[in-house]
């Protein structure tokens, strides 16, 4: 026994070089869920490494993946998900897959059963063994590796820390033989050395493709920036802001991750007729699709139509092309650039402010023209932000209310607090109408279906101790895919609120079969039929409390929205999760969603 009363083994392990090498490279948590494949990693980590760093029980293998995800979004830093060998590894690649899209550092363990078949255990030890472990998820993580000995352990996880942290980051899979992990350690281990945890330099852009870039800029008329993985780290958000003033561009935040202020006057975000209106040159920063932002698109027959002029010139900074999933398309159609630079989007950024500085200084007329233009997207920016609020207090009296109504009246309770917005936007209501002037109000938008409440655990992990009230807008259909993400908040003493904004419907599902019934002449009032949350309706507060929250609702009428977020608040500032529930019109019944 040590100080501590924990039972210390007097064999060492080598599961215990694992744990070494956790400790070593600085993880500050590890959200699991149980599997056998790694009973003797776990012993190692409870014992031996005394729970430290403590390990978070998730209820599913996808939510322990974003889990990791949404920590490492809102901090930057990686953190560790263990998933049980092939069957708990077959819950996680939805997880794994968008935290590849959202380039997240996740280093994810699993573990096989014993490689040398004579030390199986009959039946079970077979089925849940595969020949190549590492296939299941290879198509969308940077690296995988199966180390076959102790001795080479340690290279393998400092090379998979490595591939996880260099640009474009992104997860690892590391896979451990169960055998290996419970084998006594009968000889000294080289470990590699405090330097083998430091993050790569980042890549600096070309000078030259650099000058071109400040040529086309002095030269437009009306240049735009679009900005995806800019303030991806947060101090990115000061490089943004810094040449969207130098150049007296108009900005679209496509909110990978909050890259600019909400109610910055150049933000036009959400108005692409305003953004580009005249724009006869383009910035990209990291953008992974620019298509998407820069073009109209109409759902009902799936066509695009560009909003910026067709001889407009095009610069791309960033990782485009690089690791490109083989499997997936997860990337947009090509884009042929102007200037095109493979570097680190932080560095460059001010890279180019400065040179674009020094070609102000010298070009008669350039910095008048700067500030005109400047002048023309604040008024643009000022007449669409008081056109979004006077479109959000319309309908104000209905019942159920408006996402409208919801985002305002939880903007009254929130604004005087040091808020995070988790992940979801309300369909970007939030965005339109809340004031986003911190780099860490918001992680990034979800990303698909079922991912919202994981990346939020995350994001309020990463917050917690810090004072900030994290906010989870969450969606009714997306909860219900992870419902025992709850119990984990509880269980772990997270403090965070969601705000239900429930439209007891898969809504975006439901607007897709409107669209195609009125193209079809079919009745869209049929459209409902297998997209309604009714009959029964989920009662969401009752299952928050039956994990361990403080939850209130339904509430339908807005009237009574700021008094339960109060309530709520109030709660979390002692540490408790609390789910306030409220119901939006949209999905209600058998209406015509609108």
């Amino acid at each position: 026994m040590n100080e501590g009363g924990i039972k210390k083994s007097n064999v060492k392990y080598q599961s215990d070089v694992i744990v070494d090498l956790i400790k070593d490279f600085g993880f500050k948590h590890i959200a699991l869920n149980p599997g056998a494949s790694y009973r003797g990693l776990h012993d190692s980590l409870v014992n031996y490494g005394e729970n430290d760093p403590p390990m978070m029980l998730c209820t599913h293998e996808k939510i322990a993946v974003q889990m990791a995800h949404g920590y490492a979004r809102a901090t930057g830093e990686p953190m560790i998900a263990i998933v049980h060998n092939l069957v708990g590894l077959l819950h996680a690649p939805m997880g794994v897959y968008y935290a590849y899209l959202d380039r997240a550092p996740v280093f994810i363990m699993g573990a096989t059963g014993p490689v040398a078949e004579p030390k199986r255990r009959p039946f079970i030890d077979w089925i849940h063994s595969a020949n190549v472990q590492g296939q299941i998820l290879r198509d969308f993580v940077k690296w995988d590796a199966q180390p076959n000995t102790i001795d080479y352990v340690p290279d393998a996880f400092a090379r998979a820390y490595s591939v996880m942290m260099t640009a474009r980051q992104g997860p690892i899979y590391m896979c451990y033989d169960a055998g290996l992990q419970e084998a006594e350690l009968d000889h000294e281990i080289h470990m590699p050395p405090k330097s083998a945890a430091r993050v790569p330099a980042q890549a600096a852009p070309d000078p030259t493709a650099l000058s071109e870039a400040v040529k086309l800029l002095a030269e437009a008329e009306r240049p735009a920036i679009v900005a995806d993985f800019a303030a991806r780290p947060p101090h990115g958000w000061d490089h943004v802001i810094d040449i969207a003033e130098t150049l007296g561009a108009s900005v679209w935040d496509v909110n990978s991750r909050l890259n600019f202020p909400g109610n910055h006057p150049l933000n036009l975000s959400m108005d692409q007729e305003a953004c580009y209106d005249g724009v006869d040159c383009v910035l990209l920063l990291d953008v992974a699709d620019f298509e998407k932002h820069t073009h109209v698109r109409d759902i009902s027959n799936r066509s695009v139509k560009p909003s910026v002029k067709e001889d407009a010139k095009w610069i791309d900074i960033g990782w485009t092309d690089t690791e490109i999933s083989k499997w997936s398309m997860d990337y947009s159609r090509t884009l042929f650039p102007d200037v095109r630079m493979t570097a680190d989007v932080v560095t460059a950024t001010p890279m180019l402010s400065e040179l674009m500085k020094e070609r102000i200084a010298k070009t008669d007329g350039l910095a008048e023209k700067i500030a005109n233009r400047t002048e023309i997207i604040s008024a643009k920016h000022h007449k669409i932000r008081a056109q979004w609020r006077k479109e959000a207090e319309e309908n104000w009296d209905s019942e159920p209310m408006t996402v409208g109504r919801l985002a305002l009246e939880t903007w009254e309770v929130i604004k005087d607090e040091d808020w995070v917005l988790t992940a979801g936007t309300m369909h970007d209501a939030a965005r339109r109408l809340w004031d986003f002037d911190r780099p860490y109000c918001h992680g990034g938008r979800e990303l698909g279906t079922g991912t919202q409440i994981g990346t939020s655990l995350g994001v309020a992990l990463a917050n917690k101790g810090t004072g900030r009230l994290c906010i989870n807008m969450q969606p009714d259909g997306d909860l219900m895919f992870d419902a025992g993400a709850l119990w984990m908040a509880a269980k772990y003493e997270i403090p965070m609120l969601i705000v239900m904004y429930n439209n007891r419907a898969y809504y975006n599902d439901w607007n897709h079969q409107i669209v195609i019934a009125k193209n079809r002449g079919t009745d869209p009032e049929r459209a409902y039929i297998g997209m309604d949350l009714l009959d029964p309706d989920p009662d969401f507060s009752g299952l928050a409390r039956s994990q361990g929250w403080w939850a209130e609702g339904p509430i339908e009428n807005g009237d009574d929205v700021q008094d339960a977020l109060r309530r709520a608040i109030e709660q979390v500032k002692k540490g408790k999760p609390a789910l306030v529930d409220t119901v939006c019109m949209r999905g209600k019944g058998k209406a015509a969603l609108t």
